[in-house]
Parts: C-alpha cells; structure tokens; sequence
C-alpha cells in the first residue's frame, strides 16, 4: 500500500465549509482521511468513484493521476472549490 504518494500527482488545494476552511491534499492518505472524514456528503456518484478511486490507487491498481482526476470531480461535485498547487 502507498498511502504517502506526493510526488505522482499535483497537491489540490480546497476550499471547505466548516471548521477547516480549507487545506491541501498532498497525499493519498491525505485524501482518504478528507474523503472518509470531512467530505460533506457521501451519496454522490463522482464521490463513490472517487473513494474507490483512492483505495485502488493506494493499492497499486491504478495511476494517482487517475485518481486525482476521480477526486476533482468530486469536488466539482460536492460544490468544493478546487485549485491546483504549483511548487
């Protein structure tokens, strides 16, 4: 499992309702935690497929690339305004 890939996929920023106004995702844990604990629903279809998205990337099965692109349209989704980190 990789759950600490940085490098495979450009850091997200978002911006979030709630006690956390935003934060960035650098990483595929980074983005578990958010999607299992601070997403603000979790019934929407980009959503799911993003989750799965997450697991299958942190398992090897797929590129992150492909999961970074599952978890910006979840956020398009879930109305979560989205910005791509440039180092």
């Amino acid at each position: 499992m990789n759950w600490n890939t940085s490098s495979a996929f450009a850091p997200v920023g978002l911006v979030l309702r709630g006690r956390e106004t935003h934060t960035v995702v650098r990483t595929l844990g980074d983005a578990a935690y958010l999607l299992i604990r601070d997403w603000p629903f979790d019934d929407g279809e980009e959503y799911m497929i993003a989750v799965k998205a997450c697991i299958d990337a942190i398992c090897g099965d797929v590129a992150p690339e492909q999961f970074r692109e599952a978890f910006l349209r979840a956020a398009d989704e879930a109305g979560i305004a989205a910005l791509t980190i440039v180092h």
